[in-house]
């Protein structure tokens, strides 16, 4: 995995040298995380090892899907909400290379100065003139721009808040806005109250549902993807792992101004095969269903085989 630009070599040069606290930083960040802490007052070196490479492909993943089911999109501006160094911006212009206007906004202001080092030295003329300001979800009465995303903050938040959080940043939307949460149960009950408001303030959904109906998933059960990252040496080392890759879980949301066209079902769990055929477990028309593909269906089933956990299905 490479990040857009020179921001590989930036991050390495930032990196070089504070290895020997990698480990003990990359711990408390852990242990910070699982106890739904927030980002202030993080070691940025572990973080920028340890956790940077799964948030931006979490990111990646999720505007790829954003731009396969909006072709015509072509965003121009940019916010970043809760950018910490800049991550889900990274793979907006990764995505949409065309992007020139950018704004970062961050309420550490560590993190702050971390993003205006690597944009400077990003190689990334939207990078280098990007603006990075102070502030957060709650800011109000921010300028309009094509997309604005908010990557792994709103979880920080009380559930009521981040749904008056997002609602805020809809009202900055002109195109598309992006939300991505860790994949967890409190990740995606703050998505799912956001989803429930925004559609009916009258937001088009663009994904990961495939339907306006109600989330048809109960209690104990959540949505979420997984995208998996290999490691670098310095993430190898952050974490202790000897596994070369890591799987991250990810919950996600997409809303625009105009309709979009969706295909029919969300597969939403890993498909599982044997010699029957392919069992996909789909979220379609405000229901969760499994079906069989059937391996005596060659065309249908050599079609379901190549599918993967968090695929769209049409079926014929």
């Amino acid at each position: 995995m490479r990040y857009p630009g020179r921001l590989d070599e930036a991050l390495a040069a930032w990196l070089d040298g504070k290895g020997q606290t990698l480990r003990v930083g990359a711990a408390a960040l852990r242990a910070r995380y699982a106890g739904h802490g927030t980002s202030q007052g993080i070691d940025l070196a572990a973080y920028m090892a340890a956790r940077l490479p799964a948030a931006f492909a979490a990111n990646a993943r999720v505007l790829a899907e954003v731009a396969r089911l909006m072709p015509n999109f072509s965003p121009s501006s940019l916010r970043d909400v809760g950018a910490g160094p800049g991550t889900a911006g990274w793979a907006a212009l990764d995505q949409w290379p065309g992007i020139g206007n950018i704004e970062q906004v961050e309420t550490s202001a560590a993190f702050r100065t971390l993003a205006a080092k690597l944009n400077a030295e990003s190689g990334i003329d939207a990078l280098r003139d990007a603006r990075v300001v102070s502030g957060d979800l709650r800011s109000p009465d921010r300028t309009s721009v094509d997309l604005v995303l908010a990557s792994y903050v709103l979880v920080e938040l009380p559930e009521r808040e981040a749904v008056t959080a997002a609602a805020n940043l809809w009202r900055e939307t002109n195109g598309v806005l992006v939300l991505v949460e860790p994949g967890t149960p409190p990740g995606f009950a703050r998505l799912k109250a956001v989803r429930k408001h925004l559609l009916a303030v009258g937001a088009r959904l663009v994904g990961p549902c495939t339907h306006d109906a109600p989330c048809p998933l109960i209690e104990n059960d959540w949505c979420h993807f997984k995208v998996r990252l290999q490691r670098s040496r310095a993430h190898l080392h952050a974490k202790e792992a000897r596994v070369p890759f890591e799987d991250e879980a990810f919950a996600w949301l997409a809303f625009a101004r105009t309709p979009v066209k969706r295909d029919d079902a969300r597969i939403i769990a890993p498909p599982s095969q044997n010699k029957v055929g392919v069992t996909l477990r789909l979220c379609t028309d405000g229901r969760i269903q499994s079906t069989l593909v059937a391996s005596r269906d060659k065309p249908q089933y050599k079609r379901a085989r190549k599918l993967a956990w968090g695929d769209t299905y049409s079926p014929g």
